[in-house]
């Protein structure tokens, strides 16, 4: 089977069970929702990146996954956005909505268009190169593919800050509204712990520097 007709296979399959049923590689789900950011970060290694030679997003995911009859752009447009409508004639196609960006703290009105849908974009919080120079190189297609389409790892934010993020990690990157930068963090934790990916010492002093604010901030479980 080629590489494509695998990633559709996959993407066929409910993604539900490769963000679960791929965990044989991946962390218990002892951290989400039930122990501090804090404590999780302590329980992560800490390494060099390792050289980004032979990185490809296609060595993830060939394209977005389907999650309850929705493709995954979708299916987080319609959990982060409010106020919500849909495409005429389309089961799971956002039409329009509004997104309270958490990278910056504005209101966006999102309009899906050729102009206008890049407006909201949805962001790998933990960025794929960052991954791949972390340890995702070591882990299965399918925990990748996972990794890729996972809602805990994906957030519909402001297409600009996104852009300006790329694939910084929090030593070199951190959202420009202050007020979520626990729960972004937070974030990356739980995902680094979930996909048994590493952080480089200068990245986890950077995630500790916003902790000492928030030393109970919980993991976030989706």
């Amino acid at each position: 089977m080629n590489k494509t007709a695998r990633f559709v296979t996959l993407g066929a399959m409910a993604l539900t069970l490769l963000l679960s049923a791929s965990a044989t590689e991946l962390l218990p789900a002892q951290a989400a929702g039930q122990s501090t950011a804090v404590q999780i970060l302590a329980k992560l290694a800490v390494k060099g990146r390792a050289p980004k030679t032979g990185y490809a997003r296609s060595l993830f995911s060939d394209g977005w996954g389907t999650i309850s009859g929705c493709d995954t752009r979708n299916f987080i447009l319609k959990r982060d956005l409010k106020s919500i409508t849909w495409r005429s004639g389309e089961n799971c196609m956002v039409a329009t909505g509004t997104l309270l960006d958490p990278y910056t703290g504005r209101k966006i009105d999102f309009v899906r268009g050729v102009k206008t849908s890049l407006a909201v974009q949805i962001d790998h919080v933990v960025a794929l190169s960052d991954a791949w120079q972390k340890g995702a190189q070591q882990i299965s297609s399918n925990s990748r593919y996972a990794l890729y389409n996972d809602p805990l790892n994906l957030l519909a934010v402001d297409g600009p800050t996104n852009e300006s993020k790329g694939d910084g990690d929090a030593a070199s990157w951190l959202p420009p509204n202050k007020a979520y930068r626990c729960a972004y963090v937070a974030r990356q934790v739980a995902v680094k712990s979930k996909y048994r990916l590493w952080v480089t010492a200068a990245e986890k002093a950077a995630i500790q520097q916003v902790l000492v604010a928030c030393p109970k901030q919980p993991l976030p479980s989706q």
